[in-house]
């Protein structure tokens, strides 16, 4: 497995090479306009990129053994976090971080297997709830515990308490500046 940390820094952005040596000032400036990452910032960018892509991997091949993808999962584990086990499709989508058509598409081939619901919003006539079925809670409860076991395993008892809170904060503050794209 490649370590970004301690990989070749030739791997850049398309054209990056020829624009950017690796030790310049973060805010030094350039004649193409582009605040083009330091050293310190790309490794910090790819190591948090495949962070979240070979947890996700690794959590959705836990799953494996479930009738659930990852993809599932999330879905339900949103769903089963809000009052009545349900939510407002599009609110869900924008939490998740997924385009309108993937959430719908992902939410009626869920509810062709029995995993969730859409009930149209009675105050708004273009808005549908999802809410979870027992069929659903059921996978969920059977599938959590060994979700539980892998995040613990592969990404909570890998950090210490402050790394860990420091990460939280690091993550608050960048979703806080995501969600005020949204409005």
């Amino acid at each position: 497995m490649v370590r970004f940390g301690e990989m070749s820094t030739t791997w850049r952005y398309p054209g990056a090479m020829a624009r950017q040596p690796a030790q310049r000032q973060r805010d030094a400036p350039r004649p193409d306009g582009v605040r083009w990452l330091s050293e310190d910032e790309l490794v910090a960018w790819r190591r948090w990129t495949m962070l979240g892509l070979q947890l996700n991997g690794l959590l959705g091949r836990q799953l494996a053994g479930s009738p659930l993808s990852y993809q599932d999962y999330t879905v339900l584990a949103y769903l089963t976090e809000q009052p009545g086990d349900r939510g407002r499709l599009g609110v869900m989508g924008v939490a998740l971080g997924w385009e309108k058509s993937r959430i719908s598409h992902h939410v009626t081939r869920m509810e062709d297997r029995g995993l969730v619901i859409k009930e149209k919003c009675d105050h708004d006539r273009r808005g549908w709830f999802v809410r979870v079925t027992p069929a659903g809670r059921q996978a969920i409860e059977d599938a959590a515990p060994g979700h539980v076991r892998a995040v613990r395993e592969h990404f909570i008892d890998q950090l210490t308490p402050a790394q860990l809170a420091a990460l939280s904060e690091a993550s608050a503050v960048v979703l806080d500046h995501l969600a005020s794209l949204e409005g």
